[in-house]
């Protein structure tokens, strides 16, 4: 099962550098993001509307809402472009052999 409080959300194989994967994590829509061998795990919600982040497109540190085109960085959640005016929410990763291990608090509201 991973470490306490962490949740295996995805094969490191299914998630090569420059790739995203939308994953469910205790319950929680998470997108899974590599960029450049490091995992970012964020929330699969844009905050403008709750559109699916995992549609849009991925860039670098950027993901983009396919919805209106709010942007966020991935690293800390941070909105980049409006309409969204919220960060998403961000979430520990670890990787264990060729496991992503994510830890995501709480249950969805």
């Amino acid at each position: 099962m991973g470490e306490p409080g962490f949740c295996v959300a995805a094969n490191l194989q299914e998630l090569p550098p420059g790739r995203s994967c939308r994953v469910i994590v205790d319950g929680r829509g998470v997108l899974l993001c590599n960029v450049g061998g490091e995992v970012y795990a964020v929330a699969d919600v844009c905050t403008h509307d709750r559109g699916p982040l995992g549609e849009g497109r991925v860039r670098g540190y950027t993901v983009e809402c396919p919805r209106h085109g709010a942007r966020f960085d991935v690293r800390d959640g941070k909105v980049l472009a409006k309409p969204a005016l919220r960060p998403i929410e961000t979430f520990p990763v670890r990787l264990d052999d060729d496991r992503v291990l994510v830890a995501v608090p709480g249950k969805p509201s």
